[in-house]
């Protein structure tokens, strides 16, 4: 199985409520490869809710307990991110997912880029909460700006082969 941000899947979970949906996606959603993940949404955090960022860090600072995550309130959401993370890593382990398709820029699902924290647009190099909990337990990332028809295929035609392995 592949795991993919929920938002990606059309699925109304951002954090102002709409969804970040991708076609390409979408095409193959009903071939039952993917798992649907919204780490912020297994923290129980309330559609709509404040934007968070994390602050002069990335996700594995985030984990490690050297930064920790605001929202734009100033409320501490370090421990949502992390139980966000831990439930996303279970589903992954629940399904033996190797691969994960994810919202780029998220403090949780950010493959390679996050928000730096200021609230201010600007972006800095490193990975989201549970992106980078993801990567560490294994899993290769992607998110959906590198998707191409192909790529995706290409993982599609993986997963098939992993399942019928299994």
């Amino acid at each position: 199985m592949i795991l993919v941000s929920a938002c990606l899947l059309g699925q109304n979970v951002k954090y102002n409520g709409g969804n970040n949906a991708c076609e390409l996606l979408q095409v193959y959603e009903e071939q039952g490869h993917f798992v649907p993940i919204c780490p912020e949404g297994f923290a129980a955090l309330p559609i709509p809710r404040p934007p968070m960022e994390i602050h002069q860090g990335t996700g594995e600072d985030l984990l490690a307990g050297r930064v920790r995550a605001l929202d734009r309130t100033g409320r501490d959401m370090t421990e949502s991110l992390r139980l966000g993370a831990q439930k996303a890593l279970a589903l992954a382990q629940k399904y033996h997912a190797k691969t994960a398709i994810l919202k780029e820029s998220s403090p949780s699902c950010g493959v390679h880029r996050i928000y730096d924290g200021s609230f201010a647009g600007r972006k800095i190099p490193g990975s989201g909460a549970a992106a980078a909990l993801l990567r560490e337990h294994g899993l290769t990332l992607y998110s959906e700006k590198e998707l191409t028809p192909a790529l995706l295929a290409k993982l599609v035609a993986e997963d098939k082969d992993s399942m019928k392995n299994e």
